[in-house]
């Protein structure tokens, strides 16, 4: 997908603010049990066609809203993903002015897992 020059722009400053993860370290974090909430923010229909396995679904456009019924501790690791890693850093910019402290955004997002062969669900 081509995004805008302004998308791109707003994504990087986010991504200056935010702790990034490649889906090999994500993976890894995950086996280790290092992550308690591995949250998917894409959209509804995104995640409904298929999903990393054992992702939970909060969405870019309800995350703020919703996150503190999800994850009400904010010392809590999240590790949040989306297509390719751009609505990820900015959902983990969002939740990180929110007060949590331990948010790590997956870059290459649910394109890097499916190439790197690890296991999803539909």
């Amino acid at each position: 997908m081509k995004h805008n020059a302004g998308f791109l722009k707003f994504v990087s400053a986010a991504r200056a603010r935010v702790k990034e993860c490649s889906v090999v370290d994500a993976k890894a974090r995950l086996d280790r049990g290092e992550v308690a909430h591995f949250i998917d923010v894409r959209e509804d229909h995104e995640f409904a066609k298929d999903h990393a396995k054992d992702a939970r679904h909060l969405g870019k456009g309800i995350i703020e809203r919703d996150i503190e019924t999800l994850v009400p501790d904010k010392q809590a690791s999240i590790l949040l993903y989306c297509g390719g890693g751009y609505r990820s850093a900015l959902a983990a910019d969002a939740l990180t002015q929110m007060g949590y402290t331990n948010v790590t955004s997956m870059d290459g997002g649910i394109r890097a897992w499916r190439e790197a062969g690890y296991p999803m669900e539909s």
